[in-house]
């Protein structure tokens, strides 16, 4: 790969611990350490590799209720990010992506139904994306994740759809990018982060995406990327968005880096790619050319 970028959660209010940090004892303060290390580690990997690959150093950060504006705006008044992702994995303060039960909870909270809750998820989404404007969506539709059915339509919930097509056309407004999100696969769904009926509304709206495996660890670097491309194909989208050093800044907040395309088409002929998993369903249609040397 060429470029890469590190994207660490952003640290999180004691109240908001998950399971298994309590159990090692983590603390906000640790939380805090552990981020502060990564971003100094990232900074050190940048630089030793700077002439093999690019490294961009961001955070994912958690909306999780209206005071989390003041965290996340320390984080970057703090650190010199060349990005960060906007993500929801919280609805009514409750995690709705780790595991079944935190996620039934939630959806109590909410009146009971599965349409219920994801009305709230894309209005806490909006205001999220009102306060922050975030470079890149983070896996836009994640409350699927443990609903009763993930394969399910939105467009069946009409009040949904609306909400979902309303946070797109934000998104577009202010330029930012929606991550095509391979985690979904890797999860057992059939489909990644978003959905394709989601996906063709961006196309058709002028939207651009960004391509992400979501990794939380060495194996998963790049899984799925090649039913990614093949998903993003008949999905109707035709380029990837990707962030680099540049002089052409699209974010204020992040001078020096700017945005570049690649066609799927030159992706396939990117050579990392003919060593990442999955990939073979992409070359099923297309016989690559040559190689190339472009991103990720």
């Amino acid at each position: 790969m060429n470029l890469y970028a590190l994207t660490e959660h952003m640290p999180r209010e004691e109240e908001d611990l998950y399971p298994e940090e309590i159990r090692l004892s983590h603390t906000a303060a640790t939380l805090a350490k552990q981020f502060d290390d990564y971003f100094h580690e990232a900074q050190r990997l940048q630089k030793a590799y700077a002439s093999t690959i690019k490294l961009l150093i961001g955070m994912e950060v958690d909306w999780i209720r209206p005071s989390s504006l003041d965290l996340i705006q320390g984080l970057l008044r703090t650190y010199s990010f060349d990005l960060f992702i906007g993500s929801l994995h919280h609805v009514h303060t409750i995690p709705i992506d780790y595991d079944k039960r935190m996620y039934s909870d939630a959806r109590e909270k909410s009146g009971g139904t599965d349409e219920k809750l994801a009305e709230d998820y894309f209005d806490l989404q909006y205001e999220m994306l009102k306060a922050l404007k975030p470079p890149i969506v983070g896996h836009f539709d994640l409350i699927r994740l443990f609903s009763d059915d993930p394969e399910s339509s939105f467009v069946q919930w009409t009040g949904v759809w609306q909400k979902i097509l309303r946070n797109i056309d934000f998104i577009v407004d202010y330029g930012g990018l929606v991550e095509l999100n391979s985690a979904g696969l890797r999860k057992g769904m059939s489909e990644p982060y978003p959905k394709a009926e989601i996906c063709k509304e961006i196309v058709a709206r002028g939207g651009a995406f960004t391509l992400s495996d979501d990794s939380h660890g060495i194996k998963q670097v790049g899984t799925n990327y090649g039913q990614c491309l093949s998903f993003a194909e008949k999905a109707g989208i035709t380029s990837i968005v990707f962030l680099e050093e540049g002089a052409a800044t699209k974010d204020s907040r992040f001078p020096g880096i700017a945005t570049n395309s690649v066609s799927l088409i030159e992706l396939q002929e990117h050579p990392s790619f003919f060593c990442l998993e999955g990939f073979e369903s992409f070359l099923g249609a297309h016989q690559a050319h040559g190689s190339g040397g472009l991103l990720l």
